[in-house]
């Protein structure tokens, strides 16, 4: 026995543009859930997101000078 497809009136614009519809509300009903935070809480974030990067930063700073002059040391080996 053969299945027959579901076929979707409209053409291809018409479908697409349902689909995109679709989507958009699905988004918006997301959207309504979401806590967003109060400016205290969104300075305190940015606050430790800013202080994560410069420490990772020193860090890749401090591995990169480390690195630098192990090869450094290497190539004196070598003359």
């Amino acid at each position: 026995m053969a299945e027959t497809k579901k076929q979707e009136s409209g053409n291809f614009f018409s479908r697409a543009g349902k689909r995109i519809g679709k989507w958009f509300r699905e988004m918006r009903s997301e959207l309504k859930k979401v806590v967003w935070p109060n400016r205290k809480q969104l300075i305190q974030n940015t606050l430790v997101v800013l202080l994560c990067v410069l420490v990772v930063g020193v860090f890749i700073w401090i591995f990169d000078a480390v690195a630098n002059l192990l090869v450094q040391w290497l190539i004196g080996l070598t003359h």
